[in-house]
């Protein structure tokens, strides 16, 4: 019998030196291990070359991380990206099928970020391609030239819809501060989805799938930097443990994975 639940942690495919590589960020596989209590797995983003069915029968969650590229806009039916847009053809390849395979099959899933973003395309929705150019949305993007610490600090509020997973998460509380450092979000909200969180301009902030059988929760912000500082942070990664612990158990044991209430 396993202690701990294993958690797949998507990567990004690039270039380090004249290597093609495939890597993620370590705060979130600091998240998952120490947040989570789980043991973290890197996905390589191989598209096809592994297949989904395989990956979910290893994994007892999957973590969909944030990134410095963008989903491909040929994806949702975008318009072409603005020159120099840094894309990722074979994350969008295996990250895409395997969020809604994941979800499908009752495998929880924690989408951040750019994973945020994918969760509302597999449902049908769309993208904003440059939020801060979007009447009405404010600019969301961090200044690269801040340290670290100044770029994930609370940089402004949200509110979290009565009754919904995260305001659960939060002790039933109203709003919670967020970090924010993206220049996409959501434009139309996928079919599926149900809202969860929304920023003072209305930018949609997390989403969560209303009839999963598992955790599935999608955040346009960071909750992985020093997630333990953080009182709805570390709630986040703690559910998402507890139900990857699930999966784990019903799995060991040969029964059939638990349903749980998501709204």
């Amino acid at each position: 019998m396993r202690n701990k639940p294993l958690i797949g942690i998507s990567a990004d495919r690039t270039t380090i030196g004249s290597h093609p590589s495939h890597i993620t960020g370590e705060k979130y596989i600091t998240a998952i291990v120490d947040g989570s209590n789980a043991l973290a797995m890197l996905l390589p983003a191989l598209g096809e070359r592994q297949s989904t069915q395989d990956v979910l029968a290893a994994v007892d969650g999957l973590l969909f991380t944030g990134s410095y590229s963008n989903v491909e806009p040929r994806r949702y039916g975008g318009e072409p990206a603005a020159p120099g847009t840094l894309h990722d053809a074979a994350r969008d390849a295996t990250t895409l099928p395997l969020l809604r395979a994941a979800i499908a099959a009752g495998v929880p899933v924690l989408a951040i970020c750019r994973g945020f973003q994918e969760m509302n395309v597999v449902f049908g929705g769309t993208l904003h391609q440059s939020v801060h150019t979007t009447p009405g949305l404010n600019d969301h993007r961090e200044n690269s030239h801040d340290s670290l610490d100044v770029q994930y600090a609370p940089s402004h509020s949200v509110s979290l819809a009565q009754g919904g997973l995260l305001q659960r998460l939060a002790h039933g509380a109203h709003e919670a501060r967020v970090n924010s450092l993206h220049g996409q979000g959501i434009g139309r909200l996928g079919a599926g989805l149900t809202i969860e969180a929304t920023a003072p301009d209305g930018l949609i902030e997390a989403v969560s799938v209303t009839h999963a059988r598992a955790f599935a929760l999608g955040v346009q912000w960071h909750p992985e930097w020093k997630h333990a500082d953080d009182a709805l942070c570390a709630a986040i990664f703690r559910a998402f443990g507890d139900a990857c612990r699930d999966r784990m158990r019903a799995r060991d044991d040969g029964r059939a994975v638990p349903a749980v209430t998501q709204n």
